[in-house]
């Protein structure tokens, strides 16, 4: 079984399951409303939601006969969390290169 961030990547990776995310962001919703702006039978919804709930991004509840599903934050947490280094690296490298041009446009060097 792959790590749970290697799973959560890999279920963000799909444009279709990243959209339903951002629709769950806004509040809990059932797999029929979820499936209603994409051209899919609500099978192949299911399974876009299996791997999503798998990769612990969502959670879905039971309410008589309705199955709400909302959005679960702690799992994108720990992609933000990962990502945090990386964006320090990134900040850290880009001001580095703007220094370094500045320098450069006025005829200083390190």
């Amino acid at each position: 079984m792959p790590d749970r961030l290697s799973a959560t990547f890999a279920a963000l990776a799909d444009p279709t399951r990243r959209a339903i995310l951002a629709r769950l962001a806004r509040g809990e919703a059932s797999v029929t409303e979820l499936a209603e702006p994409f051209a899919m039978s609500l099978p192949a919804i299911s399974k876009h939601l299996k791997v999503l709930e798998r990769a612990g991004l969502i959670v879905r509840g039971r309410a008589a006969q309705w199955r709400p599903c909302r959005i679960e934050p702690r799992a994108l947490k720990e992609v933000d969390a990962w990502l945090a280094h990386y964006r320090r690296f990134w900040d850290e490298t880009l001001d580095r290169l703007d220094l370094n041009a500045m320098e450069k446009r006025h005829g200083r060097k390190k």
